[in-house]
């Protein structure tokens, strides 16, 4: 998906703000024939196409047609991410802790931290980042003890699929 800063380089057959319907629909049916065994798509980048309306209209009717789930990296405060996959009742998740802002190991393990503090506090996180050294890093030390701290990493789809407290 389309990022807002024009010196990054999303990659082949982007999903961009004004294109029309089909153009859009080509792109994202391009992009998802390329593998299989997925749930849902995520907007990593995409800042600016998750704040567009008209395309990500689109994209959720797409997604609710497939029977995919759409897990929004929250890159922007204006994404309609959200409201759109409520309208289309496209299965929704969204990122609680960016684990590599600061591409630090004492900057990942800090965002660690983070990420246990909220699943103590609401019983699950989403936690998202990037396939970088200190990232990679950290997460291999921290998976090795989660289990001895109470904690159970699980697909995302498990997260999307847990029962709702009212309230």
């Amino acid at each position: 998906m389309e990022p807002v800063g024009k010196n990054v380089d999303p990659g082949p057959n982007v999903l961009e703000t004004g294109m029309d319907h089909e153009a859009i629909l080509r792109r994202l049916d391009w992009g998802l024939s390329r593998f299989s065994g997925y749930v849902g798509v995520n907007n990593h980048m995409g800042s600016r196409f998750t704040a567009d309306r008209d395309g990500m209209a689109v994209v959720m009717a797409e997604l609710k047609r497939r029977g995919l789930l759409f897990l929004d990296s929250r890159t922007i405060g204006a994404t309609v991410g959200p409201a759109l996959a409520r309208e289309y009742d496209v299965p929704l998740a969204q990122r609680n802790v960016f684990l590599d802002h600061v591409n630090t190991l004492a900057g990942v393990n800090a965002r660690l931290d983070e990420t246990e503090e909220l699943a103590r506090r609401r019983g699950f996180a989403v936690a998202i980042g990037h396939p970088r050294d200190a990232t990679l890093t950290a997460l291999v030390k921290w998976l090795a003890v989660e289990p001895e701290r109470g904690f159970v990493l699980v697909p995302l789809s498990a997260i999307i699929a847990r029962p709702r407290v009212a309230g």
